[in-house]
């Protein structure tokens, strides 16, 4: 449960460090980029230790399908509230496929 606890905030700093500007299109490029990089340091400070302690438990593709479908959702939430976004249908019917297609990834199939 740590695993999917560290990954879940690992995703929020990622998504405000590779979207969060997105509201400020106005700021300069280079102020964007240190601030996206501060976050994104945030982002490592969850995700390397996630890892770290999950592999063993999950796979390392287990990890990164886990860490996938934790950002989807990060992000469908994201778009939503910050960004005021609208989802739409098939934004949502991709994400469920994405979503069926890990559970090729978790199967037992030997």
């Amino acid at each position: 449960m740590r695993t999917i606890v560290l990954l879940t905030v690992s995703n929020v700093f990622m998504t405000f460090a590779w979207y969060g500007h997105l509201k400020f299109r106005n700021a300069p490029l280079y102020k964007v980029v240190l601030i996206s990089w501060l976050i994104a340091f945030l982002e490592y400070c969850f995700q390397v230790p996630a890892n770290r302690m999950g592999y063993g438990t999950f796979t390392a593709a287990q990890l990164k399908t886990i860490q996938e479908v934790i950002t989807l959702a990060v992000f469908c939430v994201f778009s939503v509230f910050y960004l005021n976004e609208q989802l739409r249908w098939n934004h949502l019917l991709g994400f469920a496929l994405i979503i069926c297609a890990s559970a090729l990834i978790f199967g037992k199939w030997n």
